[in-house]
């Protein structure tokens, strides 16, 4: 993680051939929010839809999930999501980072489930959760981070 762009808000995307699921952080990067998912129709609409919520939240980075399998190895959708990555860097010029994705969607699907919401009912909730729950993932990772650098620099001074 790139400790100068710690500040400012984070877009999460729960990449998908179909839909993405988006989630942005609190403007103090402590929550994450979700948002509409994307049904995704063409590469140009979906960097248009992007690039129109990079400039509405200010964002300072954004973090694609890395659907690497299991065992850790590169799948041929994890190779899309970085492609994707690659091109959303190179459009916004703002940090843009793979973040590992292994049992968001699980981990929606019991949220879900806990919470009587209805797959069927609506489609692109499972995509919406999954982004909240890798931005989440994300944000306290940086926490955790920041945390351990002051105190490391706390014990340092004393």
């Amino acid at each position: 993680m790139d400790e100068h762009a710690d500040t400012g808000r984070v877009l999460a995307i729960d990449f998908g051939s179909v839909r993405m699921g988006l989630a942005v952080s609190d403007a103090l990067g402590l929550t994450a929010q979700g948002l509409p998912t994307l049904d995704r129709t063409t590469n140009e609409s979906d960097f248009g839809h992007i690039g129109r919520l990079t400039a509405e939240y200010s964002l300072a980075r954004i973090i694609v999930g890395h659907p690497i399998s299991h065992s850790g190895e590169e799948t041929q959708m994890s190779r899309r999501a970085a492609r994707f990555a690659d091109e959303l860097r190179r459009r916004l010029a703002l940090p843009v980072d793979l973040w590992d994705e292994r049992l968001t969607s699980r981990e929606a699907d019991h949220v879900l489930r806990e919470s009587g919401a209805h797959r069927r009912k609506q489609p692109g909730a499972r995509d919406r959760v999954a982004a909240q729950i890798l931005l989440q993932s994300y944000l306290d990772r940086r926490a955790a981070e920041r945390a351990r650098a002051q105190l490391a620099e706390a014990r340092a001074q004393s």
